[in-house]
């Protein structure tokens, strides 16, 4: 006992001292490039440079199996944050522009980093973790870029983070590839599909069981959360479904991420993120502070070729490829160059796939400072590269041959960002297609736990034949409302109706599809049986065909099946029925575009903006710049179409509408029109003191307001001493007399002047 107490005691001081180095070489690291205005994901990076076994000017870390481990935490809540970003209805209502872009451009840069790889005949899998880490633009990089050069507010910034977006969600895709490929000896075309079938599986069954569980477990313990349960619950979640993750075969962070997904459609979400984000911060620095503890500088000299190469592979890459992608989501020309240009970088996802091919052993040591390196100069070529894009476009113009610039642009121009127009078939296959694929996982998933768990513990228990039985029966009842849904659903939908009154050619169709569903749902119980009982096939095909009429005919279960699926849409809705009834929520239009070039964008007045206290009449901002607003979010009261008149407080949200340019002047104009701010802040600090009513005194016979002490001299009289009287309220018209005892609050110097008032 006493030696493990020793032993614990003497392994905290490294810990402790690998901390204290981090954090503080990190922290003025960070404020400088905070001064430079820099990323602070470079500082970092530059700090884990400085305190790494490469220099010996500064401490450096004693124990790096600690720090990596405190790296694959950080990677983990990085993960988990962005999941608390991200909705798939987001996804779903960008439409498919989006997707066309972010798919061209992920497929197209990993496919140029292979090839790179490739042409210095590097191995088949650094080269697939190459063209993974060249494939992913920075998130953190480009917002800050936009913010920094004004152009957050610009159109085709909201087009770059929309695809960024899916961009990360691709990334975490491929992280779960690459672990699989990795894996395996050689990487090909089975393993592949395969990867992406066991993604696309647990994927739909954590998540549909993940938003049907977890939101009523909060909502049940929502009296009894405060801020700091809530985030200690949240990060249990977040734990316990990356061991999940790590137990069927992923990665922790892809279970992060899914955790994640799911607490972004809870109505904590907003409060949840507000709370991880210390520990995200934390975490993640210690993350992009390990990546910098590996850059060694003889590896930097030795690839200095390919990291040249490498980073002209991005710039050309992502200026071109991107550009066409963009192209093809229905762009013009101007924008979709801008937009391309703007992606020229890698950043905190190639980090972490690099970490993810070290932790594997499956790429060389020396590919993670090549790409750190490449991350570097790339990050600083980034505002370089969104000033270029209009340059370059006005090159593009002259050389081109106008006829092709016009036929682009009006291309792109009709080119449909979503599928408006489709047929009632396609939406009912659709429908009834996804409710077959989101039921079976289900029924797999369920029928899993019982064959393996569930089963051999009850066989433990009492080792009869009727046992199997019993728990097929129990799968059976268990997959019910699921195989239920999977035959009856949709059967009454607006588009089955239609059909069937439509046309009799249609209706022989419609009763196959019925037909292929039970078909379907009998396999399942088939399956069950046969893997479960040693009946007979045409036993088992009975029992399977009258299990399912049973649960057809079945008003309990159909009653069972419909308050679940309320519940489950209840659940997946709440965070936007939380946000219509707090006034949180946005005007249908807003992102979409009103025409070419007007669009709506939302900006925050600043704590200490000029602006506060004055009426949208007072500001004149459509007479200014030009733009018009539409609605004001004042915390949870949405002022829709506000009048003249209406008063503007610091942070409220104004969504504004008017074009890029106006949006810019606009931004611009509010960051500068703020109150300076104090340097001699010390020297406000309030002061208590008391003043003897003498006969010299110039306050001698006149009142309170006579005497000019709050209005010219800036000081309040908080009580009065008159003769043997205690401390009492001064009236407005109180005449001083001599022996007044004054009790004044303000700043030393107000004081000081009263004072020395002649």
């Amino acid at each position: 006992m006493g030696d493990g107490g020793l032993y614990s005691m003497s392994e905290i001081p490294s810990l402790v001292q690998d901390l204290a180095v981090i954090l503080i070489v990190a922290g003025i690291v960070t404020l400088l490039f905070k001064k430079l205005k820099q990323p602070l994901v470079l500082g970092y990076i530059v700090a884990g440079f400085l305190v790494s076994p490469q220099m010996t000017l500064l401490p450096v870390v004693v124990n790096k199996e600690n720090i990596q481990s405190w790296a694959d935490i950080g990677v983990m809540f990085l993960l988990f944050s962005l999941g608390l970003d991200f909705s798939f209805k987001k996804i779903i209502k960008m439409g498919s522009a989006p997707v066309i872009a972010a798919l061209t451009i992920v497929f197209s840069m990993m496919l140029m980093g292979i090839c790179v790889g490739k042409m210095f005949g590097w191995s088949q899998t650094n080269c697939i973790f190459l063209g993974g880490m060249l494939a992913m633009s920075s998130t953190t990089i480009i917002y800050k870029a936009f913010d920094d050069l004004g152009l957050r507010q610009q159109k085709f910034a909201g087009i770059v983070m929309s695809v960024l977006i899916l961009e990360d969600i691709l990334a975490i895709v491929m992280m779960v590839m690459l672990s699989a490929v990795a894996s395996g000896n050689s990487p090909d075309g089975g393993q592949m599909v395969n990867s992406i079938l066991r993604i696309a599986f647990f994927l739909t069954v954590w998540l549909v069981v993940g938003i049907f569980i977890v939101p009523i477990f909060l909502r049940k313990m929502r009296k009894l959360m405060n801020s700091e349960t809530l985030l200690i619950v949240s990060l249990g979640l977040c734990c316990l479904m990356a061991v999940i993750s790590t137990q069927v075969g992923f990665s922790s962070a892809f279970g992060a991420f899914i955790m994640g997904s799911i607490l972004a459609e809870t109505i904590e979400a907003d409060k949840i993120i507000k709370l991880v984000e210390p520990v995200k911060n934390l975490f993640g620095a210690v993350f992009f502070v390990s990546v910098g503890m590996l850059v060694e500088p003889q590896i930097l000299v030795d690839y200095a070729l390919p990291i040249i190469v490498i980073t002209l592979a991005i710039i050309i890459g992502q200026s071109t490829l991107g550009t066409f992608g963009y192209m093809l989501s229905g762009q013009p020309l101007s924008q979709a160059m801008r937009c391309g240009f703007s992606m020229a970088q890698i950043g905190e996802f190639a980090f972490i796939i690099a970490s993810l091919g070290l932790s594997l052993g499956v790429i060389g040591n020396f590919l993670y400072p090549v790409v750190v390196a490449v991350s570097v100069i790339t990050t600083f070529l980034t505002p370089y590269m969104i000033r270029g894009a209009v340059p370059a476009y006005m090159f593009v113009e002259k050389k081109l041959p106008k006829v092709w610039v016009r036929r682009i642009n009006r291309a792109s121009i009709k080119m449909p960002s979503s599928l408006t127009t489709q047929t009632n078939w396609k939406l009912l296959l659709r429908a009834m297609g996804t409710n077959v694929a989101v039921y079976g996982m289900l029924s797999i998933a369920a029928i899993a736990l019982m064959e393996n768990l569930f089963l051999p513990f009850s066989k433990q228990l009492v080792p009869s034949e009727w046992t199997s039985v019993v728990c097929s029966i129990v799968t059976v009842i268990l997959i019910s409302p699921f195989l239920r849904a999977m035959v009856v659903k949709k059967n009454h939908s607006e588009e089955f109706k239609a059909l069937w009154v439509e046309s009799h050619h249609n209706r022989l169709p419609l009763i196959s599809t019925i037909l292929a569903r039970i078909v379907i749902a009998m396999t399942f119980v088939f399956y069950v049986f046969k893997e479960m009982t040693t009946f007979s096939n045409a036993l088992m095909l009975c029992v399977a065909l009258v299990a399912i009429i049973l649960m057809v005919m079945s008003r309990t279960l159909k009653r069972s099946s419909i308050r679940m699926e309320r519940m489950f849409v209840q659940n997946l809705r709440s965070r936007d029925i939380a946000a219509q009834a707090s006034g949180k929520r946005k005007p249908l239009f807003e992102g979409h575009l009103l025409d070419r070039d007007l669009h709506i964008s939302e900006v925050v007045i600043p704590e200490d903006s000029l602006w506060a206290g004055k009426t949208l009449m007072q500001l004149r901002l459509n007479q200014r710049f030009g733009i018009n607003v539409s609605s004001i979010l004042r915390g949870s009261r949405r002022i829709n179409i506000p009048s003249a008149n209406d008063v503007i407080f610091p942070g409220d949200k104004l969504s504004v509408i008017g074009d890029d340019e106006r949006l810019t002047i606009l931004d611009a104009t509010l960051q500068e029109e703020v109150y300076p701010e104090d340097y001699d802040i010390e020297n406000r600090e309030m002061k208590l003191e008391r003043i003897v009513i003498n006969s010299k005194s110039k306050f001698l016979g006149k009142t309170l307001m006579e005497s000019g002490i709050r209005g010219t001299y800036n000081c309040m009289v908080v009580g009065l001493e008159s003769g043997d009287e205690s401390l009492s309220k001064v009236s407005p018209m109180y005449v001083f007399k001599r022996g007044d005892i004054l009790w004044i609050v303000g700043e030393e110097s107000n004081i000081a002047k009263v004072k020395e008032a002649p």
